[in-house]
């Protein structure tokens, strides 16, 4: 899950206010040794910190549903992680390192959510967006003088970048088969007495007319234009 937070950052950081600027994005940690091994210009987003938001843990399960919206299998709600980024610019003059910072701002400023269509891989087999919070107030428990000074280096401008990422729980559990036959209640006394009654069913056209009036549900949901 965290590499693929690390190529949507990727992508974000790349395109936006800096498409075709050439700008590299980097993800190693910005200690000395690496600031003297670079030559070009470069957008750091170092990972300092993985935790728990617990806040968004919820109990029970979720329903995974097939293409014909039955239910197929029963799986544990994700655990939602904090990853906290630390975004510096590096070039040769504070003033150029400003500029792309503040390209960096234009660029995630707007992206406050990410939709399941622009996720990768098993966060958007999850179907569920993600946030992200840029620049705002920081909850960790580590400042950022303690970060430099943890890294070797003088402190530099930042942007502190959480981007709330949800992570599978497992183990999933097939479901039961759907009703497909319909089911039927009787209700009769002790012994038979009085004579049993002859039960009140549930039929299988009812159970397909169920499920044609979900469908068309869906369908008319699909169709809604999208208020963005």
């Amino acid at each position: 899950m965290i590499h693929e937070v690390d190529e949507i950052l990727k992508s974000l950081l790349g395109g936006g206010a800096l498409t075709g600027s050439g700008i590299d994005v980097s993800f190693e940690a910005p200690t000395r040794d690496w600031a003297a091994r670079r030559n070009a210009p470069v957008v750091n987003a170092y990972l300092y910190d993985i935790r728990e938001d617990v806040s968004r843990r919820q109990r029970g399960h979720m329903p995974v549903h097939d293409e014909r919206d039955i239910v197929v299998r029963r799986r544990q709600p994700p655990r939602w992680f904090r990853l906290s980024y630390l975004v510096t610019a590096w070039t040769k003059t504070p003033q150029d390192e400003h500029r792309l910072l503040s390209a960096v701002l234009a660029t995630l400023l707007p992206r406050e959510i990410l939709p399941p269509s622009e996720l990768p891989g098993s966060l958007r087999a999850l179907g569920l967006s993600v946030p992200l919070t840029v620049a705002g107030i920081q909850t960790e428990s580590r400042s950022l003088a303690e970060i430099w000074s943890a890294l070797g280096g003088e402190l530099k401008p930042s942007l502190d970048l959480v981007v709330t990422a949800p992570f599978p729980a497992f183990p999933e559990y097939d479901a039961g088969p759907p009703v497909t036959e319909g089911a039927t209640v009787r209700v009769g006394g002790l012994d038979g007495d009085p004579a049993q009654s002859t039960g009140r069913s549930h039929r299988p056209h009812q159970v397909a007319a169920a499920g044609a009036a979900r469908a068309a549900r869906r369908t008319a949901t699909d169709r809604r234009p999208d208020p963005r």
